[in-house]
C-alpha cells in the first residue's frame, strides 16, 4: 500500500497564544509550557517509524519539532507551504481589539469571502497548504510524515481534506500540539483519520 500517512501538528504554545496574532512575525518562541507540549509530542509519535518531519520556516514551529527530530534523528526540513497566514495589516493586533471590528464576523462566519488587509485570503491560504501537503506526500509513498504548521492553515487543510465549504472553517479545531492525521493515496485523495487529537494514540 502507498499510501502516506501526514500528521499535521500545530506549534506548541506561546507567550501569547490566544491573546494576539502573531501571523509571520519573527522572533515569538514556545513557553516553557509549549516546550513540554513539544517534548510530549514526540514521546506520542515514537512507536511510529516516522520518515521525515516538515516545519514551517517561523521559530515556534522549529522548536516544537526539535524533540521529535531528535528522537527520530532526522533534519527538521523547512517547507514554505506550512507557513502561518500572511494576516497582513492585522499582524500582531490584539484578538480582543479584532473582535470588535465588522470584518471580524466575515472572519468568522465567511471566511471564504475575506482577504486580511495587505495579505492572503483564507482561500489562498487553503489552496496553498492543501498542496503543499499533497506534494509532501507524494514525495514519501508508503511512509509516515509528521508537518509542524499553525492553526489557520491547519484547519483549512483539515476542511479541505473532510470535503467541507471553506466557509466551516471555523467549526474546525488545532489545539496548540494537537497532532491531526491523515491519509493521502497515490491520487492525492485525502482521508481523515484523527482530528486535533491532544493525548493517546496518534492513529
Amino acid at each position: 500500500m502507498n499510501d502516506t500517512l501526514v500528521l499535521l501538528i500545530r506549534h506548541g504554545l506561546t507567550p501569547t497564544t490566544g491573546q494576539v496574532l502573531p501571523g509571520r512575525a519573527p522572533g515569538l518562541h514556545l513557553s516553557e509550557k509549549g516546550q513540554e507540549q513539544a517534548r510530549e509530542v514526540a514521546k506520542r509519535l515514537d512507536p511510529l517509524d516516522l520518515a521525515a518531519v516538515y516545519v514551517s520556516p517561523l521559530e515556534r514551529t522549529r522548536e516544537t519539532a526539535a524533540p521529535t527530530a531528535g528522537l527520530f534523528r532526522l533534519e527538521a526540513r523547512v517547507c514554505e507551504p506550512l507557513l502561518e497566514c500572511d494576516f497582513g495589516e492585522w499582524t500582531g493586533a490584539n484578538l480582543s481589539e479584532l473582535s470588535r471590528l465588522e470584518e471580524w464576523r466575515t472572519v468568522q462566519q465567511r471566511p471564504s469571502e475575506f482577504r486580511f488587509p495587505g495579505g492572503e485570503s483564507f482561500v489562498e491560504m487553503q489552496e496553498r497548504i492543501v498542496c503543499g501537503v499533497r506534494d509532501l506526500a507524494a514525495r514519501h509513498p508508503g511512509e509516515t510524515i509528521a508537518c509542524f504548521s499553525h492553526a489557520d492553515p491547519i484547519k483549512a487543510a483539515l476542511t479541505s481534506f473532510e470535503g467541507l465549504e471553506l466557509d466551516r472553517f471555523q467549526s474546525i479545531s488545532a489545539d496548540p500540539a494537537s497532532i491531526s492525521a491523515v491519509r493521502i493515496d497515490a491520487s492525492g485523495n485525502a482521508e481523515v483519520l484523527r482530528r486535533n487529537s491532544t493525548s493517546g494514540d496518534v492513529v
